[in-house]
């Protein structure tokens, strides 16, 4: 278990220093003071997904990652409660893995076009016109959604998750772009669903092909969910969490990720020699969660994510069918 006492943090000055703005900062102190004083008080942690923006990330965040990442973590830690800033459905999973946790949302607003594309009868209608076939379904989806499915994946362990499986034919949803990623990585037969994240598909290759002629030498990196042309042009393709690493390892002179907007702001730290270019797709629904509506959850504590027994039962059989597999 992580305890919250390994989570001492440096005063607030130090974490932001180079981060934010120094006029910002001065408004920002106060306000995350107040916030770590409530972690106390509460026995609380803040985990935060990599879209979260730098004032979050490393001004109130205590452990931070991707999906995968955050869902293990949600498991691990030693808190009673967790605030996700992120979206719902990473909420939704914290509970489901650490059902004993209240567990806190800052905006029930902070949705996913990818949650919303697919239900439980969508899955329902696919079992039966591919009788057999296993349904792996990316995490970014309710917990009514993978209580349907087999097994849960993240971009970062969708290829194994899929090979883990014994079937020829896969179903997989929501993500069409993912999906067609991962049916290049395989020799199964990969049915797709046809969902796409609002961010990423807005992305193209022509943009990245104009990048290219007016940045000489710039390495592209994407997500995974971004449309097959995108993912062509790159250099790297691969999770948040794959795309951090790539980036500590190759310390590229200059680089563009190809992924939502915060992204590059909270690696940039690792890789101080690199220059980002940065062509900018903002999450709407990521920005909703704040550090004023952090420290709003905390006071208030609210507000509170549920999961009916029955879903919570059916996901996390498939998160826990995905956590095996990696």
């Amino acid at each position: 278990m992580t305890s919250t006492t390994q989570l001492a943090r440096s005063d607030v000055a130090e974490r932001l220093n180079g981060v934010v703005p120094p006029v910002e900062l001065a408004i920002l102190e106060p306000l995350i003071d107040e916030i770590d004083a409530l972690k106390r008080q509460r026995n609380a942690v803040v985990l935060a997904h990599n879209y979260m923006t730098p004032d979050i990330f490393y001004g109130v965040a205590d452990l931070r990652g991707d999906s995968l990442q955050l869902a293990r973590m949600a498991a691990e830690v030693d808190a009673e409660v967790i605030v996700m800033a992120g979206v719902h459905f990473m909420a939704e999973t914290a509970k489901i893995l650490s059902p004993e946790k209240t567990v806190l949302i800052p905006d029930t607003r902070a949705g996913c076009s990818l949650a919303e594309s697919i239900t439980p009868n969508d899955i329902a209608r696919l079992r039966q016109q591919y009788p057999g076939a296993p349904v792996v379904t990316y995490v970014n989806t309710s917990a009514a959604v993978k209580a349907a499915s087999d097994i849960t994946c993240t971009s970062s362990n969708a290829v194994a998750v899929v090979e883990s499986l014994e079937s020829d034919t896969i179903i997989f949803t929501p993500d069409q772009y993912l999906g067609a990623w991962v049916a290049g990585q395989t020799d199964k037969e990969i049915i797709v669903w046809e969902g796409a994240c609002e961010v990423h598909e807005r992305f193209t290759g022509r943009q990245l092909l104009s990048l290219r002629d007016d940045t000489p030498g710039v390495k592209i990196i994407a997500h995974p969910e971004c449309p097959p042309d995108v993912l062509a042009e790159a250099d790297y393709v691969g999770s948040t969490a794959g795309m951090a690493n790539w980036l500590k390892v190759e310390q590229p002179e200059q680089v563009a990720m190809i992924t939502e907007c915060s992204m590059a702001d909270n690696v940039a730290d690792l890789v101080p020699n690199t220059t980002f270019i940065r062509p900018c797709n903002m999450c709407p629904h990521m920005k909703r969660i704040t550090v004023h509506n952090i420290r709003t959850a905390l006071e208030d504590m609210e507000h509170e994510v549920l999961v009916s027994e029955e879903d919570a039962r059916g996901a996390r059989r498939s998160l826990e069918a995905m956590l095996a597999v990696t």
